[in-house]
């Protein structure tokens, strides 16, 4: 039986890209479907997801599973014999997923706070955002490689959003709290991973999300 599987998602979204691209890093082949948001939600997708009501959620024989870290497991469950996302090892797994939330509660939410914010309210969050990104920074040290090792795993697909929307947050709002001097090795691990084969398929260019925020991010 051929696999029945959908993506409803948003160009723009980084939680939506990244299960675009867990799918290509197990051969997966879906069909998807491009939500018109920030607006517009499809009556699909408000079926599908009628809790949180946002992108992503993944469609697999009909049966919708939503936000993109239970997404991320659910896909490595489904299709174990490929590309294996999260670690083999119990205690490896437990590290990613606590590392893959850390980013998203963390850092993502300091940086969206500090782009919505002016003054003092801004250089707290900014602040908020370097301690959480110095975790970050000390623990992909201790590799010298990728989070996932030799490949992108788990903790590397989370964090594209660090890699592809972080610097366009920078550029759109005129701050700064990824630098190569305090992040030597965050900026390294970004380069490898936008250079690689799939994700750079995935991630939008940095033009594009910068236009798009201009022209829908009203705080």
């Amino acid at each position: 039986m051929a696999e029945q599987v959908q993506v409803f998602g948003f160009w723009g979204s980084p939680f939506s890209r990244r299960v675009e691209l867990a799918l290509k890093l197990k051969g997966i082949e879906y069909q998807y479907f491009e939500e018109d948001l920030p607006h517009n939600k499809s009556d699909l997708l408000l079926k599908y997801n009628p809790i949180h009501k946002k992108v992503p959620v993944l469609l697999h024989h009909g049966k919708p599973i939503a936000e993109s870290l239970v997404i991320l497991e659910y896909i490595d469950d489904i299709w174990k014999e490929s590309y294996p996302i999260l670690p083999h090892h119990p205690h490896q797994r437990a590290l990613a997923r606590f590392w893959a939330k850390f980013i998203d509660d963390k850092v993502v939410v300091a940086v969206v706070k500090a782009a919505g914010s002016r003054g003092e309210d801004r250089e707290k969050a900014i602040k908020e955002a370097r301690e959480a990104l110095e975790a970050l920074e000390r623990e992909i040290e201790k590799s010298n490689k990728l989070f996932g090792g030799d490949d992108i795993g788990f903790v590397d697909i989370v964090g594209t959003v660090i890699a592809g929307w972080i610097p366009a947050i920078e550029e759109c709002f005129g701050f700064q709290v990824l630098t190569i001097d305090n992040f030597p090795n965050l900026i390294k691990w970004s380069d490898q991973v936008v250079n690689h084969s799939i994700v750079n398929q995935i991630l939008p260019p940095k033009t594009e999300i910068v236009a798009f925020m201009k022209a829908n991010w009203k705080f």
